[in-house]
């Protein structure tokens, strides 16, 4: 059983920045793909940000150039800096991490991750 903890939520101002991490556990093999969704009320989850045990990355269109997504050497942390927020990227976001490596074009798709996160809040105010 993979353990996933989000933290660094919050709330803040349009075009203000915050950043997510995302630590994985539990799993004897301990490198992880990753990914960060996000999920507003009434709406479908959706990705955001993935990278997988190769480095390999990938973005949802609305995001690139304003959220990086990272991953520590382990290959077990993730991280997402986001910047020039927008009232639209407010959603709770999670964390999902799978032990096998989606394909690209599955990258941002929620069913290549068996290991969800609880989420954590992300507000911004316009």
């Amino acid at each position: 059983q993979v353990h996933v903890v989000e933290s660094g939520g919050g709330s803040v101002q349009s075009g203000g920045s915050l950043r997510l991490s995302c630590a994985a556990s539990g799993s004897t093999y301990s490198r992880y793909s990753m990914a960060w969704f996000r999920q507003a009320p009434g709406k479908e989850r959706e990705g955001v940000a993935a990278i997988d045990s190769d480095g390999r990355i990938r973005y949802r269109d609305s995001v690139t150039d304003r959220f990086t997504v990272s991953q520590d050497n382990a290959k077990t942390t993730l991280y997402l800096q986001m910047n020039s927020l927008k009232p639209e990227d407010t959603a709770m976001y999670y964390c999902a991490a799978s032990i096998t490596k989606p394909a690209w074009w599955f990258q941002l798709t929620p069913r290549s991750y068996n290991n969800w996160g609880q989420g954590t809040q992300v507000t911004v105010s316009s």
